[in-house]
């Protein structure tokens, strides 16, 4: 009940301050939706798969029998992947919500992935989620964060953005950068090169998502429901195995991607994700000294950052989320090696 009313406090309290902490990061992108027949078809669960009237969004649910999702109609070689999301309410443990791209099924042992990945909790707790990267099927290096959120995602929808270029990723949620990945040579193949799909899944993750698996998916609450408007998506579409080299045929595209605003980390923006880093951040791989004795080569290692953190890559004060290694399939289609706990 203390844990309860403790944490009804902390959110009362950062929904009022945080607008204004967040406020100078988040003037809105000018972004092109476009309907979802136009861009996406259902991957599984199409009974589970209801589309909006107007054409513009989708619910993803989840019942005892199964999950659902859908992935775009094109795979891209580097965009702008973007939806206005919001998240199943009330007992949500053991449900996993992702909006990631990924080549999996295309490149089995060798894929790319750029993850969101939401996890549910108990009532009265609040959703967690984490975002990570692969490269050439790198599994065994992930690259994960694990943050809370500063507002409750089942009152309303907020966007949730993955940039990916030759030169960067940047994941935003509301406009505000929450993680900056540049490219370097000593990344080689962990940074992120074919052409990938877009997925959005909603799926029972029993085993790991819920303090370690401690609480499962309860079907009492079901149908779980996510709900997706307004998507997003700007880049070059491309078939992974035609013979003309990617570099040429997207040459405009990526030109026309990298002169977008969301593509610049202003001076603004860098604050902002400084600030959400600061207070939301509870696991980071960079500093997880005993997984990494060697930072991978794209960290940046920020000092009064790094002090926050164990050699475990979690907090001093409040960071005991033990991390589960384990490897689950999000859906039939493609799998992933990302995790965390709440």
């Amino acid at each position: 009940m203390d844990d309860l009313r403790e944490w009804n406090t902390f959110v009362l309290f950062f929904s009022l301050i945080l607008p204004l902490l967040f406020s100078i990061g988040n003037a809105a992108f000018n972004v092109t939706t476009i309907p979802f027949n136009q861009g996406y078809t259902p991957l599984f669960g199409d009974g589970n798969l209801v589309r909006s009237p107007d054409g513009k969004g989708v619910r993803l649910l989840l019942d005892r029998f199964t999950g659902s999702g859908f992935i775009s109609s094109n795979l891209y070689k580097h965009g702008f992947f973007s939806a206005n999301i919001k998240l199943p309410s009330d007992y949500t443990a053991g449900i996993c919500v992702a909006f990631y791209t990924s080549n999996g099924d295309v490149f089995e042992k060798t894929h790319d992935e750029l993850d969101f990945e939401f996890l549910g909790n108990i009532e009265g707790k609040p959703w967690r989620f984490q975002t990570n990267l692969y490269g050439n099927g790198s599994t065994n290096r992930g690259r994960e964060e694990r943050y809370r959120l500063w507002f409750d995602p089942t009152k309303q929808f907020h966007r949730y953005s993955i940039l990916w270029t030759a030169k960067k990723i940047i994941f935003y949620i509301d406009e505000v950068p929450l993680r900056e990945v540049i490219r370097n040579d000593a990344m080689g193949g962990d940074y992120p090169s074919k052409p990938m799909s877009l997925y959005a899944t909603i799926w029972d993750a029993s085993n790991w998502a819920t303090s370690g698996g401690k609480y499962k998916v309860n079907y009492k609450y079901a149908p779980f429901v996510a709900e997706f408007k307004d998507l997003a998506l700007e880049g070059c579409p491309l078939d992974p195995i035609q013979q003309v080299p990617a570099a040429d045929v997207c040459a405009e595209k990526d030109a026309q991607l990298e002169s977008q605003d969301f593509v610049f980390m202003t001076r603004e923006r860098r604050l902002a994700m400084r600030r959400f880093r600061q207070r939301y951040m509870y696991y980071s791989y960079c500093y997880d000294t005993l997984r990494y004795p060697v930072p991978p080569p794209e960290c940046v290692i920020v000092p009064e950052e790094k002090s926050r953190f164990k050699d475990t890559g979690r907090l001093r004060f409040g960071g005991s989320h033990r991390r589960q290694s384990r490897r689950r399939s999000r859906n039939p289609v493609t799998s992933s090696g990302s995790d965390a706990n709440m």
